[in-house]
């Protein structure tokens, strides 16, 4: 059993914490049963897991799982789980993955491309949101919040596995999918047409903007059709999470008629 947090393991897990040192490692952490329970179900490879051992005991299915998909597998001490993990009462295992969401996104009937997203708990609750609407995939603007946060992970409860996601250059991107046949739609606060008269039967990429400013005058540029979401006087903005969910599901209904 590992007890020491000066264990040279226990520190290099420590690091993940941060986005600099998951970039550098080429890994990320997983944290606690349920995002463990979904990484095993799409086959992703488990790197190094640490657990404690009422967490051993109290789930034996899954131990068994791990067991035949880990490389590396450490007994730890809870002292030593809570210094690798984030979450301030760790349910007893914590595990790294490598990094894997970097390959291209091709879209053919739904998109989703975000653009400056800031807040880890807005990111994942969009990628939980766009995997149950059927998203096909998304695509994030370099300077979004990294997406193996593990508030993100979190905050997808899971899905993060099961939608494809890429960091992108959006403007080639989004001309690409233009060429395509996509039709692209921007949500503006200041478009006339709200986004339940759009027809989005079509081939459609949703446009969603930072959290303050919204999307950039470059990518509205490129928008085919502006939207917006109206709102009752004295409400100034909907939250991005909750705006991306209307309108994904605006879409999938639509699409659901054919």
């Amino acid at each position: 059993m590992l007890t020491s947090l000066q264990n040279p393991l226990v520190k290099q897990l420590r690091k993940l914490h941060r986005a600099k040192e998951r970039r550098e490692q080429q890994l990320f952490l997983l944290e606690g049963t349920h995002l463990i329970e979904e990484a095993c179900a799409v086959g992703v490879a488990l790197n190094t897991v640490c657990y404690t051992e009422h967490w051993q005991q109290n789930h034996e299915s899954l131990w068994q799982k791990i067991q035949a998909r880990s490389s590396r597998i450490e007994l730890v001490s809870p002292e030593v789980l809570k210094a690798i993990a984030t979450t301030v009462e760790p349910d007893g295992i914590v595990a790294t993955v490598d990094r894997f969401h970097t390959q291209p996104v091709q879209f053919t009937k739904l998109g989703l491309v975000l653009e400056t997203i800031q807040d880890p708990g807005n990111l994942g609750t969009i990628i939980r949101t766009a995997a149950a609407a059927g998203v096909e995939g998304l695509w994030l603007s370099a300077d979004c919040v990294d997406l193996e946060s593990p508030k993100v992970l979190r905050s997808s409860s899971g899905q993060w596995f099961r939608l494809p996601m890429s960091t992108s250059d959006l403007r080639t991107d989004i001309l690409k999918a233009k060429q395509q046949g996509m039709q692209v739609i921007a949500t503006v606060p200041s478009a006339t047409q709200t986004y339940w008269e759009i027809d989005f039967t079509q081939p459609s990429l949703v446009l969603m903007g930072n959290e303050g400013a919204g999307l950039s005058d470059e990518l509205i540029e490129l928008a085919d059709i502006q939207v917006t979401i109206p709102l009752a006087p004295g409400v100034e903005s909907l939250n991005v999470a909750i705006a991306t969910a209307l309108i994904l599901y605006e879409a999938r209904r639509q699409q659901e008629k054919i």
